[in-house]
């Protein structure tokens, strides 16, 4: 039985348009070096990181153009929305996504901001690579195909 003191994950932003744009690889959990008004306003539920993505600098893996709104009672100890932000990763772990983007051309996307049962900030990245046209078409067929087969079983009873 689970301990009274542990708490669900409970997700605060989620790209969805991800699994649609991009064939996914591998998904890896990160940790993100935050402010306290950064981990407030993501509490708050404010956060976006739909058109955000992750890049290697200096051999460090940084998440770009996330949006966390400045917190509403940070008066000048507030934060910049847009600003890059480190995360926390393994030496290997990061050698294998720099190698991963840069040798075979993938691209590093987060799927979800969250906070995990501690109470700390996770991102859940993925290693993945661009779909082309005809890949999101297909997956649209899939996806209306199966919608339309579930309704067809449900009416049938």
């Amino acid at each position: 039985m689970a301990d009274k003191n542990e708490r669900p994950i409970k997700v605060m932003a989620e790209n969805r348009k991800a699994r649609f744009n991009y064939a996914i690889e591998d998904t890896i959990e990160a940790g993100i070096a935050l402010t306290g008004t950064e981990v407030k306003s993501i509490r708050n539920g404010k956060s976006t990181i739909a058109e955000s993505y992750a890049d290697s600098k200096n051999g460090e893996i940084w998440l770009i153009n996330a949006t966390i709104p400045e917190y509403l009672q940070g008066n000048r100890f507030n934060h910049e929305p847009k600003r890059p932000r480190k995360l926390l990763l393994h030496r290997r772990q990061i050698n294998k996504l720099i190698g991963a983007v840069d040798r075979e051309g993938m691209t590093l996307i987060p799927l979800k901001l969250y906070f995990n049962e501690r109470g700390r900030a996770k991102l859940q990245l993925a290693v993945a690579k661009g779909k082309k046209l005809h890949d999101k078409r297909e997956s649209e067929k899939k996806r209306d195909w199966s919608r339309e087969k579930g309704r067809l079983l449900r009416a049938r009873g």
